[in-house]
C-alpha cells in the first residue's frame, strides 16, 4: 500500500504578512519624548566678551555644595525660601535715572539691583551636588520669573503669563495668536531670564 505524503503548508507569504505587520505597528504606535530643562549652554571660554562689566550688586549668587546645602550671597538659605529672595533681587528696582524701573513694587535698595534688565542671578554647584536638589534649586528661581512676568501681564493684559503661554500652544485657540505671541515677549522683556550656569566646580563652595 503506499504511503501518503503529508500536504504541505505553503509558508511562503508569512514573511510578508509579518513585514506588514512590523510596519503597521511602527507607524501606529506614539512613541512619548522627556522633555528636558530649556537652557542656553554658556560659551566657550575664547567666546566669552571680556568688556562686559557687571556691577556687584546686579549679581545674586546662589550656590549649592557637595552637601547639598543652599548658600545665597555666601549665606545659608532654606530653600523654600529662594524665592521670595531671587524676586525681591529681580524686583528690586534701586536704579536711578536712565536705570530707574517705573514697574517695579521691590524695595529700591540702592545696595541691591538696578533693574530687572540689569539683574543676573548666578548659578554655581558642585560636580556632587545630588540631581534633585539641582532640579529644586531650578524650579524655584524659575518660579520667581514666572511669578513677576504673572503680575505684569494680570495688570497689563488682565491674563496671567502662564495662560497665555497655554493658549499659544493650544491648537485649538481661536484668538490671534500673532498679538498673543507679541506680548508674550513683551512681558518677558520685562523680566528677562538672566540666569548664569557655571561650569559645576569639584573644590567645595
Amino acid at each position: 500500500m503506499a504511503r501518503r505524503l503529508a500536504p504541505e503548508v505553503n509558508a511562503g507569504s508569512m514573511a510578508d504578512i509579518a513585514f506588514l505587520l512590523l510596519i503597521f505597528f511602527l507607524v501606529s504606535t506614539t512613541i512619548e519624548t522627556d522633555y528636558g530643562i530649556s537652557r542656553k549652554l554658556p560659551p566657550p571660554p575664547d567666546e566669552v566678551k571680556s568688556d562686559i562689566i557687571v556691577k556687584e550688586k546686579n549679581l545674586f549668587r546662589v550656590e549649592l555644595n557637595q552637601a547639598n546645602e543652599l548658600f545665597v550671597e555666601k549665606k545659608p538659605l532654606r530653600f523654600e525660601e529662594l524665592k521670595a529672595a531671587a524676586i525681591a533681587f529681580l524686583d528690586n528696582g534701586g536704579g536711578l535715572e536712565k536705570e530707574h524701573c517705573g514697574y517695579c513694587q521691590g524695595a529700591r535698595d540702592p545696595k541691591s539691583s538696578d533693574n530687572p534688565n540689569k539683574a543676573i542671578i548666578s548659578l554655581i554647584n558642585s560636580r556632587e551636588t545630588n540631581y534633585e536638589t539641582y532640579i529644586t534649586v531650578q524650579n524655584e528661581l524659575i518660579s520667581a520669573y514666572n511669578e513677576l512676568r504673572n503680575r505684569e501681564a494680570l495688570r497689563i493684559y488682565g491674563i496671567s503669563f502662564t495662560e497665555m503661554q497655554v493658549q499659544l500652544k493650544d491648537a485649538n485657540h481661536s484668538g490671534d495668536k500673532k498679538k498673543l505671541r507679541e506680548r508674550i515677549k513683551e512681558i518677558q522683556l520685562l523680566y528677562p531670564e538672566k540666569l548664569s550656569e557655571a561650569e559645576p566646580v569639584t573644590a567645595e563652595l
